[in-house]
């Protein structure tokens, strides 16, 4: 990836992530209640920032220790 592209990709992904994840360990710990939205959201809100900013960090050794896998498994 290249270009603008490198910055906007881990933003969207973690936003998609975290929107899942947010919104499924909310409903399993506090079930669907009144305040469902409100707390799911604080949750999303805290949580985007925090995995976008790993995003930024994790990304470059992801893809380093992806590779270094597959070349392991092609050596096999």
């Amino acid at each position: 990836m290249e270009g603008k592209a490198r910055f906007v990709f881990p933003v969207v992904i973690t936003a998609i992530i975290v929107f899942v994840v947010s919104g499924a360990l909310t409903l399993f710990n506090i079930g669907w209640r009144n305040d469902f939205v409100m707390r799911w959201w604080s949750a999303f809100a805290i949580g985007w920032p925090i995995a976008a900013s790993i995003a930024y960090l994790a990304i470059p050794f992801a893809r380093s220790l992806t590779q270094r896998i597959v070349a392991a498994i092609e050596r096999t």
